[in-house]
């Protein structure tokens, strides 16, 4: 045990976490040859295309140091504020950290967020500057904001290049010298933290585990804490770049089970698995609970995949544990999900990988977020869509989620970028200098307002340069407005929006000129309407294809002319009534890039 170090890399999103930990599996000969590749842990292919890491993925590393061998379990962690809850689910399972700051870029808001995380939980960090290799790094000026933000001495901070490979060495060696050895007693009853799962379709489920106590050995009858199902361990192991095989783990080993659990239900991440023979009292804690900030309904767009799509969701569900969903039926889309997300880009990964790996066409409808009413006799029930929400009349007051925002830029962006915090009806809270010319604003903001596209426009605003990290703050009352869209006088339930009073008539002007450029014409007008209650505050009108039934009829008297159209208006008529409209699906995605 006192040989087994257990850490995760963290890091803002782009800091060169990933090539860092490429770096150290070449350098332990973890990874040699043909199998060395730029991105090795970034196994999914929609990783390797954006360049992002989705998944947390562990691997185990030997190293041999001043004689001896240790054996160092890394956990490669994502960047991006979306799948914060994988990093959070990484520290719980280790001992030590490595900090990666980018020598150009210096501290960032999620550098700052994740680093909190890590120290809540007792983490040893290990400081350290990367790609100080390019000609714009500044390892002088990230050091002292490093030394600002942490309290570390100088000698602490180690500079590195995950490109070329510079200080390396000098991290395994941090690693092996600083971080703690797990903490536990092998002789206990076995416990042990499930902190990810995937699906084979040959093996069943695969649960990917920590061991905080005692030993387990392959054969073993072993039971799930929160199913109280019980299992054989047909095979347990190490996980290199594939899986290793072994007859016995114990205390501070990072492996894998194979049981041959088929449903999906049966594992839960965060979940204990104790033996049956000996089994410990208590759950390991120190996993929260998923709270998802996105709502957006999931269908199939052939109705008969509706099993099909619950079954996509549930085996996603074992890989991510971050998405929620329960099923819901819609007037224009029949039978789907309310999926829960953590955010848009969390939604749209999710698509994708719904598209990819189990090959499902779905239809999304417009994101949003959950609500608190409270009626007239006082009770409170959450909506978490507008077709849920009741008549107005027996309303009392609607109240909405507020983030706490933090955003980190440099002075010359900050203008731009509170007009664009007002503009989404923020309340600034305080702005403070961290370093040199680089600020921290820190915002209340409605979260309804950040789902659409606030994240792309900060990014743009400030060039890049600005961070972005938040949490879910309080809910307040707020003045808000349930926005329909109709067709032809039909509501369409996938189109109506909650929003403030004050943006309802922009938001609705915008969308009838929108849906007005999508929807195909017909042989009738389509009248495109958006309301309020009773009240129409914006149309848009779709003219009809027509056809020049008078081309036929030249000369002669003018009310032969006249008969032939008040005929076609007739069957104008006719049409619209029993005729309906189709949106494309295009209509319910050009909603988000409205601007």
């Amino acid at each position: 045990m006192n040989n087994i170090r257990n850490f995760c890399i963290i890091a803002h999103i782009d800091h060169g976490k990933s090539t860092l930990a490429d770096r150290l599996l070449e350098y332990t000969k973890t990874v040699e040859g043909k199998e060395m590749q730029a991105q090795v842990l970034d196994n999914m292919d929609l990783e390797r295309e954006r360049g992002i890491t989705i998944k947390s993925h562990a691997i185990q590393m030997e190293y041999v140091f001043e004689g001896e061998k240790y054996i160092l379990n890394l956990i490669d962690t994502p960047g991006h504020v979306d799948f914060s809850y994988e990093v959070s689910r990484s520290i719980a399972a280790c001992e030590g950290a490595l900090l990666i700051v980018d020598a150009a870029q210096g501290i960032q808001a999620q550098t700052i967020s994740n680093l909190y995380m890590a120290i809540e939980h007792d983490l040893e960090i290990i400081p350290v500057v990367n790609k100080v290799d390019l000609d714009s790094a500044m390892p002088d000026e990230v050091e002292d904001q490093i030394i600002e933000l942490l309290g570390c001495d100088r000698t602490d901070i180690i500079r590195a290049s995950g490109k070329t490979g510079i200080g390396i060495f000098e991290i395994l060696e941090a690693i092996v010298k600083r971080v703690p050895t797990p903490k536990g007693d092998p002789n206990a009853p076995l416990q042990c933290l499930v902190f990810d799962s995937v699906f084979n379709s040959f093996r069943g489920i695969i649960a990917y585990f920590k061991i905080t106590n005692g030993t387990i050995r392959k054969g073993e009858k072993v039971k799930f804490f929160a199913t109280g199902k019980e299992y054989d361990a047909d095979e347990i192991g190490v996980l290199k770049l594939t899986m290793h095989p072994r007859n016995q783990l114990s205390t501070g080993d990072v492996g894998y089970i194979i049981s041959g659990i088929k449903t999906s239900k049966e594992v839960k991440v965060g979940d204990t698995i104790t033996s049956v023979a000996n089994p410990c009292t208590e759950r390991i804690d120190g996993f929260e609970e998923v709270k998802p900030m996105v709502f957006a309904g999931i269908y199939p767009i052939e109705s008969e995949d509706y099993e099909n799509l619950r079954s996509s969701l549930e085996k996603l569900q074992l890989n991510d544990a971050s998405l929620t969903f329960q099923p819901e039926s819609s007037l224009a889309l029949g039978f789907g999900f309310r999926c829960g997300f953590l955010g848009l880009l969390h939604m749209e990964i999710i698509q994708e990988r719904l598209d990819r790996e189990f090959d499902m066409d779905v239809i999304t409808t417009v994101p949003n977020v959950s609500y608190r009413i409270i009626d007239k006799k006082g009770e409170i029930t959450e909506v978490h869509n507008p077709s849920g929400l009741p008549d107005p009349t027996l309303v009392e007051v609607i109240e909405e989620p507020y983030i706490r925002a933090s955003v980190i830029t440099t002075t010359q962006f900050i203008g731009g970028i509170m007009s664009l915090c007002l503009g989404k009806r923020g309340e600034l809270i305080k702005q403070e200098y961290i370093s040199g010319n680089r600020i921290e604003l820190i915002y209340d903001i409605p979260l309804g307002e950040i789902v659409i596209d606030f994240y792309d426009k900060l990014k743009s605003i400030s060039k890049g340069y600005a961070s972005f990290d938040y949490h879910i703050h309080d809910f307040r009352p707020s003045k808000l407005v349930k926005l329909d869209i109709l067709l032809n006088g039909e509501p369409v339930d996938a189109l109506s929006t909650l929003t403030h009073v004050d943006n309802a008539y922009s938001f609705g002007k915008r969308m009838c000129e929108k849906l007005k450029e999508l929807i195909p014409r017909q042989q009738f007008d389509i009248a495109i309407q958006a309301a309020i209650g009773a009240k129409i505050i914006s149309r848009e009108t779709i003219k009809a294809v027509r056809k020049d039934v008078t081309a036929k009829c030249y000369g002669g008297d003018i009310s032969r002319k006249r008969k032939l159209l008040e005929k076609q208006k007739k069957g104008k008529k006719k049409m619209k009534q029993i005729g309906s409209v189709e949106v494309p699906q295009k209509a319910f995605l050009a909603v988000l890039k409205l601007d």
